[in-house]
């Protein structure tokens, strides 16, 4: 790849006075400053706590903790890992669920001087040996919650160690673990292009560079309250997590997959945030459940990330927030962090049908290049090449894919140069827009997919003899994926068999949403896969081992209508379960929302994931009618 003929451009006039403004009333927080870059994450932490020892750190649920509580259970946790595991620098496992003990984990680790892994306990089994060994892990960390499945996880080689039951003679004082900023600090693990998962190395430096930048840009502070909606088990987690914790401002767990989202509003109330970050889908089921009668004035920043935001995402921001909050649209990976800002605020406007990914960000060069690395003139499409000295320097363990994807600084300097794989244009301004995926990847509800592994998982069951996997749009703005299958034989396996096969080996994010069998691939005259020959998924109910039931009852009508709607097919039956329909988190959080809008009656996420089916919906409804019209007690006597 060629040096680049000049450097980005900042941000225009209009961007500067918008972010000028992402400022807390209490006011703006000190200064992360660029010096803070050569020292490690624990050396920011432990400052923040000794600065803030009795202000609030993490709230989850019932769960507070101050800085100083924070601090103590992090030092206990990282002297209980270098007791558990002492012999050497192995990484650690972290199989835990959403909120404060997680936290408490990741700074544990941190402080013991060793590198976490998340592990997302929701994974195959499969999915969870695969990392294990891929890291190498010496420790697996559990709860109380995960310590059955963590046990099943150990060995002789990679013992176990439940944060529930710390020795009580496990002091409080900081271990005494020299931390450099080039340090490994994380290890997060996406899908993989040859079905193996690959290991995105982080250290100290390159996550505090991502968290320097937001402090600036956001202008963090101590009266910040922050949101933490996706699992520790992705990186993403870990900009709002430090962006918190740096700056002394409060962190806030929040587990979808728990709560549910018709929860998630006031949730954002009560706990009175300021900063709020998701997916773009999590936040268009936020916006189309809001009424227009929730106080959320305490919101000053909507930071949209993991996949680009849609113009319908700026219109629910401009109808159902307050002006005063700013909606931030980024561009980031795992292997960059952020490169890319966008701030909008209700008056701001853009042409075409294409979000910004926004302007450049402190020590992120980006270019738009051609086959050979050529940069392409403002305009025109390219792949999107970030050159800086904060990228992730590579793979762990694989030599191969670092050395694919990270080229050296043309210069012979430290600014490394990163492929992204993604298509982008830049406007004569130097505003970037995004345009897709370049290669197999795609992103589902936020999370990066390699196309290439779920074809390997497809073509390896007994009935598949060819697939191909395409990312599509879906009709609320996010993307789906849609299978293209060729049978071994003349059967066709019912789409509920593949389901459940495909479960037992990837995370439900990469099972695809639709299924479509062909007598053959189309393929180009080079003889590759046609992608473009492939046709549109069918809206009718897939071919299921379940014999169709048609609805009996009004309710019963009315519930396979709704499923229809947030499912986008037709014909159900009220014997299908929901999860061989192609359900996923965000579909049943539809449905619970037009459920309560329905029959006005709230359903929890989790009794959707155990009455499966349109009739056991019916049932649940019923009864809950039954007893919200029951007398409370007998009558009062006079």
């Amino acid at each position: 790849m060629s040096h680049p003929e000049a450097p980005d451009a900042g941000p225009p006039l209009a961007q500067r006075a918008i972010q000028s403004r992402c400022v807390h009333p209490a006011g703006k927080g000190e200064p992360f400053g660029p010096e803070g870059l050569d020292r490690s994450i624990i050396d920011h932490f432990e400052r923040q706590a000794r600065r803030h020892a009795t202000r609030l750190a993490v709230k989850s649920g019932n769960d507070v903790l101050t800085y100083a509580a924070l601090d103590a259970l992090a030092n206990r946790i990282g002297r209980a890992i270098l007791h558990g595991a002492p012999d050497g620098d192995r990484p650690v496992g972290l199989l835990l669920g959403q909120g404060a003990l997680a936290v408490a984990a990741v700074l544990g680790v941190l402080k013991a001087g060793r590198i976490y892994v998340p592990l997302d306990p929701s994974y195959p089994r499969s999915r969870l040996d695969a990392v294990l060994e891929e890291s190498g892990a010496g420790l697996i960390l559990a709860d109380r919650a995960t310590r059955p499945l963590a046990a099943a996880l150990t060995s002789d080689t990679c013992p176990l160690l439940d944060t529930d039951a710390l020795p009580a003679d496990v002091p409080a004082g900081a271990p005494a673990r020299p931390i450099g900023p080039d340090s490994v600090a994380a290890i997060f693990y996406t899908s993989g292009s040859t079905a193996r998962p690959k290991g995105v190395i982080q250290t100290h430096r390159n996550i505090l560079h991502r968290i320097m930048i937001d402090a600036e840009t956001f202008h963090l502070c101590p009266d910040d309250r922050l949101s933490l909606l996706p699992s520790p088990s992705y990186s993403v987690s870990l900009r709002n997590l430090f962006d918190a914790l740096l700056t002394g401002a409060s962190i806030h767990p929040f587990s979808i997959e728990e709560e549910g989202l018709v929860r998630l509003a006031g949730w954002l109330m009560e706990d009175r945030i300021t900063v709020y970050f998701s997916v773009p889908a999590i936040f268009r089921q936020l916006a189309e459940g809001l009424t227009g009668a929730e106080d959320l004035d305490a919101l000053r920043l909507i930071c949209l990330v993991g996949e680009g935001a849609t113009p319908r995402d700026v219109d629910f921001y401009r109808r159902r927030f307050a002006r005063r909050a700013i909606l931030v649209n980024s561009l980031a990976s795992a292997e960059t962090g952020i490169v890319r800002q966008y701030f909008i605020d209700a008056d701001t406007r853009f042409e075409g049908d294409i979000v910004p990914a926004g302007y450049a960000v402190d020590g992120k060069e980006v270019r738009v290049v051609d086959d050979t690395g050529r940069p392409v003139p403002a305009g025109h499409a390219g792949e999107i090449a970030v050159q800086s000295r904060y990228l992730a320097p590579g793979y762990w363990q694989r030599p191969d894919l670092t050395s694919a994807a990270f080229l050296p600084d043309p210069d012979g300097g430290d600014r490394r140069i990163y492929l992204t794989g993604d298509l982008g244009r830049l406007t004569p301004d130097g505003c970037l827009l995004h345009l897709g995926r370049k290669d197999t990847r795609a992103k589902i509800r936020g999370l990066q997919v390699e196309l290439a592994e779920l074809e390997a998982a497809l073509a390896a069951l007994p009935a598949i003899r060819e697939a191909t996997v395409v990312s599509r749009e879906h009709a609320d703005g996010g993307s789906r994926l849609v299978a293209y299958l060729v049978t071994a034989g003349p059967g066709y396996p019912a789409v509920s068999t593949l389901r459940r096969a495909l479960r037992e080996k990837l995370p439900d994010h990469m099972i695809p949403s639709a299924f479509v069998v062909l007598a053959a691939l189309p393929l180009t005259p080079n003889g590759k896969v046609d992608r473009r020959a492939l046709p549109e998924p069918s809206v009718s109910r897939p071919h299921l081992d379940t014999p169709f039931v048609a609805p009996a009852t009004p309710l019963e009508t009315e519930l396979a209508r709704i499923w229809a709607e947030a499912l986008e097919l037709e014909g159900l039956g009220v014997g299908d379960d929901f999860l061989d329909l192609g359900g996923h988190s965000l579909a049943a959080a539809r449905i619970a929302s037009r459920v309560l809008g329905a029959f006005d009656v709230e359903l929890p996420m989790a009794s959707l994931f155990a009455a499966t089916t349109v009739a056991a919906m019916a049932r649940l409804i019923s009864q809950r009618q039954a007893e919200r019209s029951a007398p409370s007690g007998p009558p009062e006597t006079v």
